[in-house]
């Protein structure tokens, strides 16, 4: 793809045509190229509850079923038994090894071969072939990024430690309440269109308008993601921002990254809420939440404290679009300049 598809030039340019959202073939292309990048794999809390972790939703995004391992070291690894391709954790656990639950075949915590009942008469085995194979794996700051053979990322992690480092996130806490997970009869990218942009808010989420200063509301690009910053009304829920930070002086209620392709991380004065967006097919989409707390005692305020509401607001919307783009009436629209410069920027990230 080129993206001469979609003009440099917000002012003259066109939203993605309605291919993008309802062709299997544009969709099946698009989606091959996820396993080229790097994707959330969890937060290093989840560890400290169990410390063999399948990363369920890697399958649907680099086509490889992964796994984390903690002891001195935290790993990603093949969740693909070497002897007949059982996956070897189905769920979360502690151990001190790793054991197909097919045929009892184990491995240690580093993915190498250990034991294999009945295979005292194969000739030339074990091999290095029998042990699992690794991912490649990213630290920052408690954050674990995982990919197969994934491309540069190095920008997104510069931009986030520029903005937020001075956040203590590797002490944040996993809270297993705040997991959701959903799934929605729409394409992906059109779940990201809505996310990147805090245009629809005055018109689709009543309650949030009334914390967020909606003039203030602004968008900022970087190579490979989006920032957007909420400011809050009043006294709402804010950071208290060090004077370190960037933004020191403004009432900050959320910071909203979004990191190419589906990744949103959503920073709140209470913790971070992740979201992931995993591609079903051309029209169903699974989105995943994850809740990390850092003050237990801002739970419930400010622009996080309904994501539940927000979330399904978002996908009425969302799925309605869906529908609309599947006419024969519509095919392309044109970018508000002040409202839609994240859109623009994933649209032109997605066509190049």
């Amino acid at each position: 793809m080129s993206n001469d598809l979609i003009d440099r030039d917000i002012r003259k340019a066109q939203t993605l045509p309605s291919r993008f959202y309802t062709d299997d073939s544009s969709f099946a292309q698009i989606v091959a190229g996820f396993g080229e990048c790097w994707h959330f794999a969890a937060h290093e809390s989840q560890l400290a509850e169990n410390n063999v972790l399948p990363i369920m939703h890697m399958e649907s995004l680099v086509g490889e079923s992964m796994l984390l391992t903690r002891d001195d070291a935290i790993r990603c690894l093949s969740n693909v038994c070497t002897h007949r391709g059982m996956l070897v954790a189905t769920g979360a656990c502690s151990a001190s090894t790793l054991r197909c639950g097919y045929h009892g075949r184990t491995f240690g915590l580093d993915g190498s071969f250990r034991n294999m009942p009945e295979f005292e008469e194969v000739e030339s085995f074990p091999t290095q072939s029998d042990d699992l194979p690794s991912f490649d794996l990213k630290r920052w700051k408690g954050l674990l990024f995982a990919g197969n053979s994934p491309s540069r990322f190095s920008e997104c992690l510069d931009e986030l430690e520029a903005r937020i480092g001075w956040m203590p996130i590797e002490k944040f806490e996993h809270d297993p309440s705040r997991h959701r997970s959903y799934e929605i009869e729409a394409n992906w990218a059109l779940y990201v269109d809505n996310y990147l942009e805090g245009f629809h808010i005055p018109y689709v989420h009543g309650d949030l308008h009334q914390e967020l200063d909606y003039d203030s509301y602004s968008t900022e690009l970087f190579e490979g993601g989006v920032l957007q910053i909420g400011i809050a009304r009043g006294n709402e829920s804010c950071f208290e921002l060090p004077e370190s930070s960037p933004d020191f002086g403004k009432s900050i209620a959320a910071y909203y990254y979004w990191l190419f392709p589906g990744l949103m991380l959503n920073f709140y004065p209470w913790g971070l809420s992740v979201n992931l967006v995993l591609p079903l097919s051309v029209d169903r989409t699974k989105i995943v939440y994850h809740g990390f707390v850092w003050d237990h005692s801002k739970l419930g305020e400010g622009a996080g404290g309904d994501l539940d509401k927000v979330e399904a607001e978002d996908q009425d919307i969302v799925e309605a679009t869906q529908r609309g783009v599947r006419s024969g009436a519509y095919d392309r629209g044109r970018y508000s300049p002040t409202r839609e410069a994240g859109v623009h920027h994933f649209h032109r990230i997605l066509t190049s």
